[in-house]
Order: C-alpha cells, then structure tokens, then sequence
C-alpha cells in the first residue's frame, strides 16, 4: 500500500470541500478510529480519521459502523469541543502524512474557541491529538510521557510539539535539476536514497522514478524526477493493483507504468480506500478474533498425524497374529512329540512344507504352550480390529480439521461463531455462553453470479455445507466440491446451466479449497441427488457418485467482480 506523503495531499486537496461545513457528529466506532460527521452541501459526510497500527489513514468513507453505547473517553472529548463546530481548514503540513483540521466552536458558555485536530500517520506511533488556539494540548489518543519518550510530551496541558523530522526535503520546494546534488550515484540504490532524502516519498514511488529510465544517470533522473511529480499534479485516476505472483496488493492516486492492465480503477479515491481498508481490516478482525481458533485447528491436525503415525506402527505389529495361530496349531498337531521342559519344537509348516523352530515356555505343558500361542492369536485379532478402526477414526479427524484450517482461511468474523459452536457441538471445545433471549442466527450463503445470471452458493464453514447441500439445494441442482482436497460445498441453482456457468462454479470450489493458490485444481461435480450424508458423519461429510471432473484456475478479480454480497 502507498498512503504516503503524496496521496496525503492528494486528500487534503479533494477534502477542500467540507470547509465551512458543521460537525454534526462525532464517534468513536473502534479504539484506534474517529469519525466526524460533517455537513457540507445539504449531506452528512463522515469523514473517518484512523490511527491503526498498520491502516492509518483519512477518507470519507461510505461504510456504517457499529458505535458503542458507552462512548469512550477520548470521543467524549472531542464531542465536547468540536461537535456543532464548523471547519475553518484542512491543512498538510509540509509533503508529509500529517494533517491540521482547524475548526471554530462554543464553549459551554457561548463564547467563541479555535480547535485543531492533528493527525499524525507514522505507522505505530500514529496519533490523534486536539490542541486550542495556544497549541496547547487538550487530549491526544497516545500520551508520551517524558519518562516513555525523550523526543515529546504528548499529555494534557503541555505544548504541542511537532514530530521529530528526519530534515528531509519537500520534493515540490526543489527543481528537479537539484536532485542531483543529494545523490550519490557511486553508491547506487537509487530508489533508497530517494526515500532517504525526499519528504512524503514511498517506496512505491521512487521505484517508479527510477523504472521511468533504463539507467539512472545524471541527466535522466531529473527527467523522471521531474515526469513522475508532474503526473503527480495531475488529475487523480484512484487505482488498485494486486501481483498475482506475490500476492500483495498496492493502491495510488495515479496509474503507475509498474501496475499491469489487471490494475482496478475507483471513482474517487475515499472509494478506493474503503474497499481496499474494509478487506484488509475484516482479515485483521479476523485473525485477532479466531487467532486462538487457528491454533487449536492446527494442534488438533498435528496431534491426530502423530496418533496416525503411532497407529500405523501398532498396526504392523498386529498383522504377527497369523504366525501366533499356526504356533497353535503346529504345537498341537505335533503335542505327541513334545515333553514338557522343552525350550522349543521344530515342526514342518503343512502350508508352505518348511521346518518352522517354535520357541516354548518349558515350565508350560504342551497344552499349555499351545493355549498360551492360540490366546496371542486371539489378542493380537481383537488388537488389529480396534487399530483399525481407530486409524479410520483418526484420518477422519485429521480430515475433519483439515477441512475447518481451509474454512478458516476465507471465513468473515460472524462464521467464526458458527465454527466455534460446531466444534463445540462435536465435543471438542466447551460451548459459548449464550443469552436465552438471544435468538439464534441465521445461516448466511455467500452469494456469487455467473457470467449467465444463474446464482451459484457458497458455504464456508461445515454448518453452512450441510444447510446448502441437504436443504437449501433441489435435486437437481448441481453440487461441487475439490477432487480429494478439503474445501467447501458450491451449488448453482438451476437444474441446466451453461457450460460458462459450471466453469465459473468450479473456479468457485477451487479458491475455496487447501488448494486456492494453484492453477488446475481438480473439481468433481455432480447433482445433488447423487450427494448423500453417511448416518453419523461429521458435519460437512457425504459421499457421491455419477460425478464428472472439471479442472479450474481461481481468477480473484473475476470472482470478486461475481460476489453479490459485496456488491
């Protein structure tokens, strides 16, 4: 991502619009997010100031947020001095990612008073802070102590002090024939020394000056210097971008000649920040939420390979139970020949017509010895059935939660409960605790939309398979599911689709399944009628027949472009 100095102004400058418009609200929807809610040409506009560890930023967002019924302190705070005030200006200071939002407001009394909110984006340190017209501290969301920080004081009363700058330079304050004197190019790495030295500068864009150029030299890095920040001033095309190969997504103001023609291009850049903000923050609520459901999943596989891999030890031992039998009944067949003291008896196996050496226990009878060999026998039988049908218990358990760790991966924050609860159910971990007024939820379908209109479900956790396969779902619909990979149930609605529709659906069970990652993943489908849920399975299990095989490619950008639910 690239929220730097560049795209800050880039804001700044398409925020000029809420000047002169009155917050009409303020909220605090998460700890480390403000929203105020500005009325500016006859519309509410939230305007969404975050200090995130990893997603500070400032946008309009079009997203709703829960609020909660107890206001924290901190938006306490700031309702009091700010709701009802009009916004003077939206400032940035310098070419870096912080920003000044005066605002003119009354106090309790009805007098007049300046307020500025300052945010400070710097990654973890990130802070809020709201200062009167002296610049003297009000609250700031981090308080630095003089003991915690060496550098400021961030606390209530004190004077604002301003970050401590690394004496970079503002790269629009320069000509670009200037560049020159602060590069080494005996050095090389160019593009660091780039960032190094310029104000406001990402990675993102100085790789993108240095690429402008075959090689860097005197005379052609104040040309792409100069080119880059010229379509810098220019109209903003908000444009996302992500590389298949790596996986990581970017965003910018401005189409970079490093995005591919996959890159998405937004209406305006507070659109292209929600979508891009809201994914990322839904996989970080996320993790933090099912973190320790991740790691029970994970131990559960773990400890089910390892009870195999014993099992399957025990059940080699086992198979000496036929050599135990014929100890039996060649002692017997022989028991004329044998006196008791004997260690051992040779006798000829009548099977293969070989002398077999048979140890005995001499203070044992003969009758004895052969009781002692036929109840071995019937030991070692009882041993390999029970093996057996813990090791078909354990592969299903190893199945089982290799299914929910693929779950796991796709899930939003309201399936995590339904995950926890199957788990539950099945006796693995303790049930949630849950209010009898609270009625239970409904089971929600990922929506998708083929290319033909035909609708196509999804279920994403056990609970969601076995509703879609064996009760949303007709007969003749058709099901799919990943040829011998955990994944999850995926049914069109429709007893005909087109041959697009079924490549589509099948792409769908690929990306949701261990093997979304790769290329020709094998799909089997089916219809429903031939789906069929074994008496006491686990949730998520059944068996078919009559099914065909289709071999998909997940396209993500395609099966973004088909979700319904997003849309």
């Amino acid at each position: 991502m690239a929220y730097d100095g560049l795209f800050t102004k880039k804001m700044v400058a398409d925020l000029q619009f809420l000047i002169g418009g009155r917050i009409h609200k303020i909220n605090q929807p998460e700890n480390d997010t403000i929203i105020m809610v500005i009325r500016q040409q006859r519309k509410n506009h939230q305007l969404l100031l975050s200090i995130h560890p990893s997603f500070s930023r400032m946008h309009i967002t079009e997203k709703k947020y829960d609020n909660p019924f107890d206001p924290p302190m901190f938006a306490r705070v700031f309702r009091k001095h700010l709701e009802g005030g009009f916004v003077q200006a939206i400032r940035q200071i310098g070419n870096d990612r912080r920003v000044e939002i005066d605002i003119e407001s009354k106090d309790e009394i009805g007098d007049t008073i300046y307020r500025t909110v300052i945010l400070e984006i710097m990654g973890k340190h990130s802070n809020l802070i709201l200062v009167d017209d002296d610049r003297k501290i009000i609250e700031g969301f981090k308080h630095l102590t003089p003991n915690t920080n060496q550098y400021r004081t961030v606390m209530p009363g004190f004077k604002y002090e301003t970050p401590p700058t690394q004496d970079k330079l503002n790269p629009y304050e320069i000509s670009a024939d200037q560049v020159n004197q602060y590069i080494d190019f005996n050095s090389g790495k160019i593009a660091r020394q780039l960032l190094h030295t310029f104000e406001g500068f990402s990675p993102l864009i100085t790789n993108e000056i240095v690429n402008r150029k075959q090689f860097m030299t005197t005379e052609t890095l104040p040309e792409a210097f100069a080119e880059v920040l010229a379509e810098t001033e220019g109209p903003e095309t908000p444009i996302s971008h992500k590389n298949h190969e790596t996986g990581k997504e970017d965003f910018y103001f401005m189409k970079l000649q490093q995005f591919d023609d996959d890159a998405v291009i937004y209406d305006s850049l507070h659109q292209l920040l929600d979508r891009y903000y809201e994914a990322r923050g839904e996989r970080e609520r996320v993790k933090q939420r099912a973190n320790d459901l991740v790691r029970f999943v994970q131990q559960q596989v773990q400890k089910n390979q390892h009870k195999l891999g014993k099992l399957m030890q025990e059940s080699e031992s086992a198979k000496d139970k036929d050599r135990e039998q014929l100890y039996g009944e060649l002692i017997t067949a022989n028991i004329y020949r044998i006196q008791q003291g004997d260690d051992h008896v040779t006798a000829l196996n009548y099977y293969t017509n070989e002398e077999v050496d048979i140890p005995l226990n001499p203070t044992k009878s003969p009758s004895e010895n052969a009781q002692y060999y036929y109840k071995q026998y019937n030991r070692l039988k009882r041993r390999e059935y029970e093996v057996e049908r813990q090791i078909k218990l354990t592969q299903e358990n190893i199945q089982y939660f290799e299914n929910i760790e693929q779950q796991l991966a796709h899930i939003t924050v309201d399936d995590i409960d339904e995950i926890r609860d199957e788990l539950a159910e099945q006796g693995y971990m303790k049930a949630r605790k849950q209010s009898k007024k609270k009625k239970k939820p409904q089971i929600q379908l990922q929506h998708y939309r083929s290319t033909d209109g035909d609708t196509i479900l999804v279920g994403k956790n056990n609970k969601q398979n076995d509703y879609l396969t064996n009760k949303k779902a007709s007969k003749q619909h058709w099901w799919f599911h990943t040829k011998d990979i955990p994944g999850s149930h995926v049914v069109i609605l429709n007893d005909d689709p087109s041959d697009e529709t079924l490549k589509e659906a099948a792409m769908l069970a690929g990306y949701f399944s261990k093997a979304g990652n790769s290329a020709q993943i094998p799909v089997d489908y089916t219809q429903i009628k031939n789906v069929h849920k074994p008496s006491g399975a686990k949730p998520g299990f059944v068996t078919y027949d009559h099914q065909k095989t289709l071999f998909a490619t997940p396209d993500y950008d395609h099966i973004k472009a088909m979700n319904i639910d997003e849309k």
